[in-house]
């Protein structure tokens, strides 16, 4: 699959990331939570600055980290602090939890969103900047995608210098359109050892069938001619990933089509185990039995 990986990534105008990046940061604020420590931290991705937060665990060690993809859901007010339980839906603050648990969280906010905002006044939706942002992109030849990715491999990056945490142990998660993030980051970046993506794992060929809206950073033109979310599930292979999907949500319609399909990589690879799907009944949003689960599956990973 490397051939596919790096075709891939030249679609989307990516460098697959080095194996070695030190990515300093500055600590803006820190504070002391139950079990774990949160900091406020920034650092820079090309000309942008990045705005994390950062949950260290209580106890010193060795411990495995992950970066966590917030949704979008309609609200460029939330991001960060919607993962990390200071804002939004509980149902979405996996960050303390992990922490908790012994993990290094790091929880960015993604383009356009919560403190990337260009006009922080606006509240929920703000179609307007994020279709600048791609429409700028597309004028200059790029993709949206291209930015969202060079962030989160920078995000891993900066997991992996850090010395508390054992670079064998670092994964990914996010729901929806963090889930997105996921699938694509977790093909393209081989340092990641395990990943959950939840409610977004539905081919092109059946949104486009089915009338079910692409999200902004998934318009990457040449992408579709030759490949599918299922080929990006492939790239992951034989590495540990949980989908996790519905039975009423059209953004993960066709998950059990891109299940059987990738599986045929991770059988011939011997790694069928790690390939795990948990579909339930319902709709898009999580509930508190898929919280649970994709918690449970997380720590039994690391």
């Amino acid at each position: 699959m490397e051939s596919i990986r790096k075709e891939i990534a030249e679609i989307i105008g990516i460098q697959l990331p080095p194996m070695e990046e030190t990515v300093d940061y500055k600590v803006l604020e820190i504070v002391e939570e139950d079990g774990y420590t949160r900091q406020l931290i920034e650092y820079a991705s090309g000309e942008d600055k990045v705005s994390a937060y950062l949950l260290l665990p209580e106890k010193s060690g060795n411990h495995p980290a992950i970066l966590i993809n917030h949704q979008h859901n309609r609200e460029h007010h939330l991001g960060k602090s919607e993962v990390c339980g200071l804002a939004g839906n509980p149902l979405q603050a996996f960050g303390p939890m992990l922490a908790k648990k012994g993990f290094v969280v790091l929880a960015p906010d993604s383009i356009c969103f919560e403190s990337r905002r260009k006009d922080p006044s606006v509240e929920g939706f703000d179609l307007w900047q994020h279709l600048d942002e791609m429409c700028y992109r597309i004028l200059r030849g790029e993709w949206l995608m291209k930015k969202v990715l060079e962030d989160a491999m920078k995000g891993i990056s900066l997991l992996a210098g850090l010395e508390c945490v054992d670079q064998k142990r670092i994964g990914t998660l996010g729901h929806s359109y963090g889930g997105n993030t996921v699938l694509f980051l977790s093909a393209m970046d081989k340092r990641i050892s395990f990943a959950c993506a939840s409610g977004n794992a539905c081919t092109f060929e059946h949104r486009m069938k089915n009338g079910t809206g692409i999200e902004l950073s998934s318009v990457i033109p040449g992408f579709h001619g030759k490949y599918d979310i299922d080929d990006l599930v492939k790239c992951i292979a034989p590495r540990k990933l949980l989908l996790v999907s519905a039975e009423e949500d059209k953004y993960s319609m066709d998950a059990p089509y891109i299940v059987k399909k990738a599986g045929e990589k991770y059988a011939q690879l011997g790694a069928s185990q790690n390939l795990y799907h948990k579909r339930y009944p319902g709709a898009h949003a999580l509930t508190e039995e898929r919280f649970a689960d994709i918690l449970e599956w997380v720590e039994e990973q690391a």
